[in-house]
């Protein structure tokens, strides 16, 4: 049987891409079958290239985000280099850029002037803090953008913020860009306009910042920082057992708090106690509660208080390792690892989250630095010659 063919199969992406948030947003494309064309510097790539060399070599963030993609080295800031870069984009639906603040308008590729000499093409800024508005030329890198934001304030224990330990400024921003462009190219196809997107990432982290927000604004208190719990909900979050394992369990309304108390705890009569008998109730007495739980946690393996939150219908988890993770039943049983090839050599790499029924997305190969550089110019019509010459001149 043939294999089906991917959503985006025809779609073509022209990505001047660096770091996370662009590369994520393009890696998704080329996973539903978008032709990715990587526009990187001549001369070294992508500095995510370089974070560190731990993948057979390779920076593990960029064997994450830039599979499946064709790599072209390309001087934009020469003549030859910007020819080549508007031979692309009038062959390309969609553009994509994550350059420096301003750096695009320079260049001449700001969306107004893009829509002009390509109307039909969908392009999509992903910034710092927008492409207006007060701070427009600040650098933005993630871990600034989880400070401007708030994030660091309601992550870690009471006495140490901390941040998140993955990019999620950086995955936030990507996320919607992705989002955006579907819906660009959607809308695209049923009327003809093709309308520019732009993401900036402290934007969309202040959106999953949505709960904290209102409950600030409203309440007139931040929600506190408490470690592995949740702020506000309770009990909700990491308990020692007996042989010094670790189980979360979260309650999540009345009727799992009354199971919970009848079958883990044993009392069936607290559920109903004024001084626990709401979430905010318990909440406010955090303290107490508390104790109640990892007193009887103390008198359990972790494997019997599983059995017993399991009893009780109660969701519960072990605080795993990213080992841990890897090496997860869930997984290998799904079957959500698949083979892919780098320049280093291959690595297993999850399928995309979002599974189309009968669809297996592609997982091409992670591309070397301008390994498609000669086969992209040839396309374009660039004979030998004018290949040699733009290699000459530094462009490519």
């Amino acid at each position: 049987m043939a294999a089906a063919r991917l959503p985006l199969e025809g779609v073509t992406v022209v990505s001047l891409e660096q770091a996370v948030a662009a590369p994520f947003a393009t890696r998704q494309l080329a996973d539903l079958g978008a032709r990715v064309i990587k526009v990187e510097r001549p001369g070294g790539g992508d500095f995510a290239r370089r974070y560190d060399e731990t993948v057979h070599g390779q920076s593990s963030h960029f064997v994450w985000l830039n599979r499946s993609k064709d790599s072209v080295t390309l001087d934009v800031k020469t003549p030859g280099g910007r020819e080549v870069l508007e031979r692309l984009l009038a062959e390309a639906d969609v553009f994509v850029q994550n350059l420096a603040p301003g750096a695009a308008a320079r260049l001449g590729l700001s969306a107004r002037e893009l829509e002009q000499r390509h109307p039909s093409l969908i392009v999509c800024d992903i910034s710092g803090y927008g492409a207006d508005g007060p701070w427009a030329d600040r650098k933005a890198y993630d871990l600034l953008v989880q400070c401007e934001t708030g994030v660091v304030s309601v992550t870690g224990a009471p006495d140490a913020p901390a941040k998140v330990g993955i990019a999620v400024a950086d995955i936030a921003a990507g996320m919607y860009a992705f989002s955006g462009i579907l819906t660009a190219l959607y809308e695209r196809r049923a009327t003809g306009v093709a309308r520019a997107v732009s993401v900036s990432l402290f934007e969309a982290l202040a959106e999953w910042m949505g709960y904290p927000a209102y409950y600030t604004q409203y309440s007139g208190s931040q929600p506190p920082r408490v470690g592995a719990a949740h702020a506000t909900i309770a009990p909700y979050g990491p308990y020692d057992a007996a042989d010094g394992r670790t189980v979360l369990l979260a309650i999540q309304n009345e009727r799992e708090w009354a199971s919970f108390c009848a079958v883990f705890l044993d009392d069936a009569a607290l559920a109903a106690d004024p001084r626990f008998h709401r979430n905010s109730a318990r909440v406010a007495r955090r303290g107490e509660l508390d104790a109640i739980v990892t007193a009887r946690f103390a008198e359990l393996t972790a494997d019997a208080a599983t059995a017993l939150l399991d009893r009780a219908k109660v969701a519960n988890a072990r605080l795993n390792t990213v080992a841990d993770l890897v090496a997860h039943p869930v997984l290998s049983g799904r079957d959500r690892w698949r083979d892919v090839a780098t320049p280093g050599g291959p690595v297993r790499a999850l399928v995309p989250p979002a599974s189309l029924r009968g669809v297996e997305p592609r997982m091409d190969a992670v591309p070397g630095a301008g390994e498609h550089t000669e086969a992209v110019l040839a396309e374009l019509g660039y004979d030998a010659a004018a290949r040699a010459a733009l290699r000459k001149d530094g462009a490519v």
